[in-house]
């Protein structure tokens, strides 16, 4: 009687055992990959001068803006009797041309892009991989979906915002979707080339061979190893998911007012310019600290994903 063989341990770099021969040695440069091995080296991108430095700056600001309605009780939306008055003890920043504290609606403005970033971001990475890996279970499905993402890749992001918002009307949502729209095609082609690639190992193949479940070999062999570059992907796409949420708020498609972003307050900001540069700064600031934050994270996760 033929001995079955339980594949059940094989990691992405083992082969399955032979009975007759013994254990055969996994290939050269490929082991197992495990959850620990996994946090290790996100922990070590961190312990970089980048990744410290990215993490520094992503606590500060998170922080910052988890916090503003304790450090800003008054909220937002309040006024004081002097409009596009200058810094002051009061207004550090000034206050806009209804006479509301511009460093107020800064921090809520920086809580807003971080909502839609953390959010956005995340959700563009599950769909565009799930398009990506679905040609694994099927081949039509796949031509199909990567069509759809050439598609979308035709249009750059911002044009593509602007056709989101102009179906669906202003509003967090619609920078929501945007971003989310514009994600999908690199998060997708990204997986489905490694998936071209993971699809050629022993591994994978003596797993089909033994009749293993594809499901269960996308989840254990395929998964684990696209998912670092899918990482720095993701902190590479929120430099310019900030980019979009600017860019349609800037010309009056982002977030409907009284409620601030960055990038709304950029956009008012520009016509006093002249007579209250303050108006301008505190958003531009945020802004560059965000993006050189995801930048430098990026940086740092590339490296590990290549000394792997």
């Amino acid at each position: 009687m033929t001995k079955a063989i339980d594949t059940s341990t094989n990691g992405p770099g083992d082969l399955p055992e032979d009975p007759g021969s013994g254990p055969v040695p996994a290939r050269a440069g490929r082991r197992k990959r495990t959850g620990g091995d996994a946090w290790s080296r996100y922990a070590s991108a961190l312990s970089t001068p980048k990744g410290l430095t990215a993490a520094i700056l992503l606590v500060l600001l998170i922080g910052v803006a988890l916090l503003a309605p304790v450090l800003f009780p008054g909220g937002y939306d309040q006024q004081a009797r002097g409009a596009l008055a200058g810094p002051s003890a009061q207004h550090w920043l000034g206050t806009d041309e209804f006479g509301r504290d511009i460093l107020t609606r800064t921090v809520y403005g920086l809580r807003t892009d971080l909502s839609l970033i953390l959010l956005a971001v995340p959700v563009a990475m599950v769909i565009g991989t799930a398009l990506g890996l679905s040609g694994y279970l099927s081949k039509t499905l796949g031509s199909v979906t990567q069509r759809l993402l050439d598609i979308i890749l035709g249009f750059p992001g911002l044009i593509l915002g602007i056709m989101i918002v102009l179906v669906i009307g202003t509003g967090w949502l619609a920078l929501f979707l945007a971003i989310v729209v514009a994600g999908l095609p690199g998060f997708g082609r990204l997986a489905r080339a490694g998936l071209l690639g993971e699809e050629q190992r022993e591994y994978v193949m003596a797993a089909r061979v033994l009749g293993v479940k594809k499901s269960t070999v996308m989840t254990r062999h395929i998964l684990p190893n696209v998912v670092d570059p899918l990482l720095v992907q993701a902190s590479v796409f929120m430099v310019v998911a900030i980019f979009i949420e600017a860019g349609l708020s800037i010309v009056g498609l982002g977030i409907n007012p009284p409620n601030p972003s960055l990038g709304a307050m950029l956009n008012v900001g520009a016509r006093y310019v002249q007579s209250l540069p303050t108006y301008v700064i505190g958003p531009g600031v945020l802004l560059l600290l965000l993006a050189l934050a995801f930048t430098l994270l990026s940086d740092a996760l590339n490296q590990v994903a290549n000394r792997r």
